[in-house]
């Protein structure tokens, strides 16, 4: 079995807002979708945390290296990809783009072995997740008002970040976290994400670490993104002086940026995004990394539905990882996936069973928010 092509198709119409500075509107695209096509006509399915523009262009590239290749083989497959483009976008675009094509790759091997990608990847050690539904923070009423409803519709965990948080003042920060409590009860779990990795963030440690004191009256689960991105010292220094615990990456990718990291004793717990650190090839590596050091891993997934399948099956297969990110109220989650996803009686998500990620995208919705694409037929652009 040989590549022969790989196909992107960018998602717009339905983009949920970012809580970034520069606001998304719904018909800006940054999640893109890949298919990676087979000489006997299997095709696998990625998901890329990055715009149209820039996965195509990647792909031009990326696209003659790995033609022919053999795609049950996504770890070696990826692994050439990454180490053939240092000089072209070693950690940027090329390997946001890697990331997709290695999703795929995994989707190709479940499908033509009979198994689910979590198996494949090491076997399961659970057969459901506990997903944390991920909310942007809110005027305190609207954001009571959502976390309500996704209480009622069974979510036991909860991520509240951005908006308002770290950016107006003190008292402003105490009285969100003080109403998503209230709202949530005692025994859910709660993390607050400052998220640190929006453009010109201007807190800096000490504001870090005075609002973790606070932090710790709610019982939140962990801070995330408290500082800006690359602040390994300050992340040091903050998880020693925290009382909660401390986690981040979700902008690092591959393994050598989180090595910097986890030897430097900066996380309690790291999150990478599959969709944009180098696939679930790499995201297994840092998992592996991440537990030497006795770090916790959860995957970062502001997603689509394919992406969420590979967090899903990423979790299955690693001891100690019992979360997933969920961004609710996203088209690219709800409705791209035929027959959806569905909390059980437990608030938990199953782990897809059948072959390969175990997901088939919807065709209606791919057209409504990938209009003219031609991620399965030869119709329209490439």
């Amino acid at each position: 079995m040989r590549i022969t092509d790989i196909r992107a198709a960018g998602l717009r119409g339905a983009t949920p807002k970012g809580g970034w500075a520069r606001e998304l509107d719904p018909d800006d695209n940054v999640h893109t979708l890949v298919a990676v096509h087979t000489d006997e006509g299997v095709v696998g399915i990625g998901s890329v945390f990055s715009s149209e523009a820039l996965v195509r262009a990647a792909l031009e590239t990326l696209r003659p290296l790995a033609v022919r290749a053999d795609p049950r083989e996504p770890d070696r497959v990826s692994q050439i990809l990454h180490e053939h483009t240092f000089w072209l976008g070693r950690g940027g675009a090329v390997t946001h783009a890697v990331s997709g094509i290695d999703i795929a790759l995994w989707d190709i091997l479940g499908q033509v072995t009979g198994l689910p990608v979590s198996t494949l990847l090491g076997g399961r050690y659970r057969e459901r997740v506990r997903p944390y539904a991920s909310v942007l923070m809110d005027d305190p009423p609207v954001l009571k008002d959502d976390l309500a409803r996704l209480v009622a519709l069974g979510f036991t965990a909860f991520k509240i970040g951005w908006g308002a948080f770290g950016r107006v003042g003190d008292a402003v920060d105490e009285e969100i976290v003080r109403a998503a409590r209230e709202t949530v009860g005692p025994d859910a779990l709660l993390a607050v994400d400052a998220g640190g990795s929006d453009a010109f963030w201007a807190r800096g440690l000490s504001w870090a670490v005075r609002t973790s004191d606070m932090l710790a009256g709610y019982d939140v689960a962990w801070f995330e993104e408290a500082l800006r991105p690359d602040d390994v010292e300050g992340f040091v220094s903050l998880r020693s002086r925290s009382r909660v615990p401390i986690s981040g990456g979700e902008v690092l990718t591959r393994r050598q940026d989180f090595h910097r990291f986890l030897t430097a004793g900066a996380f309690d717990l790291v999150q990478p995004d599959t969709t944009k650190g180098g696939g679930l090839s790499e995201s297994r590596r840092v998992a592996w990394l991440a537990g030497e050091y006795g770090v916790g891993f959860v995957p970062h997934g502001w997603n689509t539905a394919v992406g969420l399948a590979a967090d899903l099956h990423l979790a299955a297969a690693l001891p100690g990882t019992e979360l997933v990110e969920y961004k609710t109220g996203s088209a690219y989650i709800d409705e791209l996936a035929a027959g959806g996803f569905a909390l059980d009686a437990d608030g938990l998500l199953p782990v897809p069973s059948s072959p390969g990620l175990g997901v088939r995208l919807d065709a209606d919705a791919l057209e409504r928010y990938a209009p003219g694409h031609s991620l399965f037929s030869d119709a329209g652009p490439r």
